[in-house]
């Protein structure tokens, strides 16, 4: 498998500088993840100087039942009892819980984590465990309930199931019925072409559906069969067990509240100071926490006259007191947001370093101050590694007209006209522009001489001249047409490799599920990433299947 390493700009300019100019945001960050000394650095700052914690044996428990609940392999039930030992640290990293497991990029931050965990180990001498957060917490439904990938009419197709209750839930909470499930499979065995791993993927698939109550717990299983045996240890951020250890830290957000508000202003601050957009639009009564209430996950807006929270209709009303006895009575009723996460993350973990996605680093910019405000600091923040997959017939096409990956990326548009004009042997542009050249030439003096007889025969001679040129332009397009249809073949073939490497002008990574590539070429291709030497270096990998 021969892998190329390019630099593939990132969409997000304080990622970008983040991964190449560091020195650039420095001071929006802890530790320098190019510098060998920040690991050491940080592990020091978790062993002697780390005050907010959960307890590791509680953490343990809550950890192994889940993990046996969705059926992880032994070396994982091995990763968790590590934990019970204060010298073992985390790479934690994680994501929403989408259909069928969503983007591949979700595949690729698992990827990440297992290799920096393992790379990390080597490097201090220490046990490190790779953690996948699954964001069961989260409640937008819309952005998990769905699949894409490239049909073999060279469309990109959606598979998608309906919202089961329409409350505004947690995901994890959904419960996604037996037909949904069914129907969603049946769409994905017609989206896979025949192949010698299709019988047993979708067979293994069929039985997790069984098995799942909702998309985190398909999610879940998933994930455990793809990198069980590889150690990576799987938890749901709505598990009611760990709800009950993160109680404490509710509590500390809750007393703390302002002052993480302001802490999260004065970090945005900062990230415009250095030129750069934030990520996540703050609003100053946000309390940064959600409330289960009735089935709906409502976020929490604090209310200065009452020194208590309401909805952001101001329609519910919470004390400060009631919030603060549910941290203890109540904890599976709160949750965090995008701004709390990463303390609690912290909390619950002993993060040496987390792996975000582009977006990811951007917004956790801003989190900074309320990390120091807490006593805390910052993980180390690792760069999810990118990768875009160039298949067998995709290469061999690239290289039958030429392609480079950059004509593929930056110009592909532009390289098909070009082979188009180059297959014309009527060389049907310069007839045409020759043709439209003297018509106007002889056309054009006719009409200057009869605007002498008449201006109106004048304006009228213009408009003629105008209307012989459309029906001219009219055939050079029927014309073109024609050509194309001649290499309509080719044309489809310029598509398909414009739609495999970058459907919707998106990454490939950031649109298709992972499943087509995996009944195609099985894992072996996977599993070799896992196994060789490459590790987060800011650079988009290119995989040639």
């Amino acid at each position: 498998m021969k892998v190329e390493s390019i630099h593939w700009k990132s969409s997000q300019p304080l990622t970008e500088d983040y991964i190449h100019h560091y020195e650039l945001v420095e001071a929006l960050f802890d530790y320098n993840p190019w510098n060998a000394s920040s690991w050491e650095e940080r592990a020091g700052w978790l062993d002697n100087e780390r005050r907010l914690s959960a307890d590791r044996g509680e953490l343990v428990t809550a950890l192994t039942r889940y993990n046996q609940e969705i059926g992880n392999a032994p070396e994982v039930l091995n990763s968790i009892k590590l934990l019970n030992n204060e010298q073992t640290l985390c790479i934690v990293g994680g994501q929403q819980a989408g259909l069928f497991t969503g983007q591949a990029l979700v595949i690729y931050k698992a990827v990440t984590l297992i290799r920096t965990a393992k790379d990390a180990s080597a490097r201090l001498g220490r046990p490190v465990v790779p953690v996948f957060w699954i964001a069961g917490e989260d409640h937008d439904f819309d952005e998990v309930n769905h699949m894409y990938y490239l049909s073999q009419d060279a469309q990109v197709n959606k598979i998608k199931v309906e919202h089961p209750s329409g409350v505004r839930s947690s995901v994890s909470q959904l419960v996604i019925s037996e037909k949904q499930w069914e129907e969603a499979l049946e769409q994905l065995d017609a989206s896979l072409i025949p192949t010698e791993f299709k019988a047993e993927w979708m067979s293994s698939l069929r039985t997790i559906a069984s098995e799942s109550r909702s998309l985190v717990d398909f999610f879940a299983r998933v994930m455990a069969k793809l990198f069980g045996s590889h150690g990576l240890v799987v938890m749901n951020s709505d598990d009611p067990d760990l709800r009950r250890l993160e109680s404490s830290m509710f509590r500390k957000l809750l007393e703390e509240n302002k002052a993480i508000q302001a802490a999260v202003h004065n970090g945005k601050e900062k990230v415009e100071l250095k030129g750069y957009s934030s990520q996540v639009e703050l609003q100053e009564r946000n309390a940064n926490l959600f409330i289960i209430d009735g089935g709906e996950r409502i976020l929490l807006y604090a209310d200065e006259a009452s020194d208590g929270f309401t909805d952001r209709k101001r329609e519910r009303s919470y004390s400060r007191e009631q919030l603060l006895e549910w941290t203890e009575s109540a904890p599976e009723r709160l949750s965090n947001n995008v701004m709390t996460r990463p303390l609690m993350q912290d909390y619950l973990f002993p993060v040496l370093g987390t792996v975000l996605g582009p977006g990811e680093v951007a917004y956790w910019a801003l989190t900074r101050e309320v990390f120091h405000h807490l006593g805390m600091k910052m993980p180390i923040v690792v760069p999810r590694m990118e990768f875009t997959l160039l298949e067998g017939i995709v290469q061999k096409n690239m290289a039958k007209y030429g392609l480079s990956l950059e004509d593929v990326l930056y110009r592909l548009e532009e390289k098909q006209q070009e082979w188009l004009r180059e297959q014309d042997a009527l060389k049907l542009d310069e007839r045409f522009g020759l043709v439209k050249s003297q018509f106007k030439d002889n056309y054009q003096p006719l009409v200057e001489l009869i605007s002498g007889i008449n201006a109106g025969l004048g304006k009228l001679g213009e408009t003629n001249m105008g209307k012989i040129l459309e029906q001219i332009d009219f055939l050079e397009h029927k014309a073109a047409d024609a050509v194309r249809t001649q290499f309509d073949s080719s044309l489809r073939q310029f598509q398909r490799i414009g739609l495999s490497v970058l459907p919707l002008d998106k990454p490939q990574e950031r649109v298709y599920n992972i499943l087509a590539y995996l009944n195609k070429y099985g894992t072996d291709w996977l599993y070799e990433i896992l196994d060789s030497e490459l590790l987060p270096d800011g650079k988009h990998k290119v995989i040639y299947l």
